[in-house]
């Protein structure tokens, strides 16, 4: 896992590594990140929905950037169960798809959340065309398909821990 400075950056080969709570995200940042996920969430997708949330809060950003610009994107929160942490709104902007982010950002994502919360679990929300991605990081289907936002989704488990 890398080492990250005072920022909360590191950087790595051509692109930056951010960790950042939401009180620690410069005004810009925050502007640029919900930029990016209002584009792909709400445009792209095209669902109408409150995409800013009370989550963002508490939420820890996961973002590489190059320059000024968003790579990659996730946020680190606690599932709906309040139980088990979680992370989300996953994005890579359309111009840089292909180049491997997604799985450079995830991988990143469960790094941190392993450091964070040693041993715990992984419950995600995913959408349920990306089941299969999930699933070659070790994440398992644990609920039948269903709508959120008129988009289908499905329960992921990660386990980490020891299990009785």
């Amino acid at each position: 896992m890398p080492t990250f400075n005072k920022k909360g950056a590191h950087l790595m080969n051509d692109f930056t590594l951010n960790v950042k709570q939401t009180s620690g995200l410069t005004p810009k940042e925050l502007i640029k990140i919900m930029q990016e996920r209002t584009k792909v969430f709400v445009v792209e997708q095209n669902c109408p929905y409150q995409e800013i949330d009370e989550k963002d809060e508490n939420a820890l950003h996961i973002f590489f950037t190059n320059s000024n610009e968003i790579l990659a994107y996730t946020r680190i929160v606690l599932n709906d169960d309040q139980v088990h942490p979680s992370f989300g709104r996953v994005l890579v902007p359309k111009n840089m798809r292909g180049k491997g982010f997604g799985r450079k950002i995830v991988t990143a994502t469960l790094d941190i959340i392993s450091q964070k919360y040693p041993g715990q679990d992984i419950k995600i929300q995913a959408q349920t065309y990306l089941e299969k991605f999930y699933s070659s990081f070790g994440f398992q289907a644990v609920s039948q398909q269903y709508l959120e936002d008129d988009i289908p989704h499905i329960d992921m488990l990660l386990s980490n821990g020891p299990h009785a």
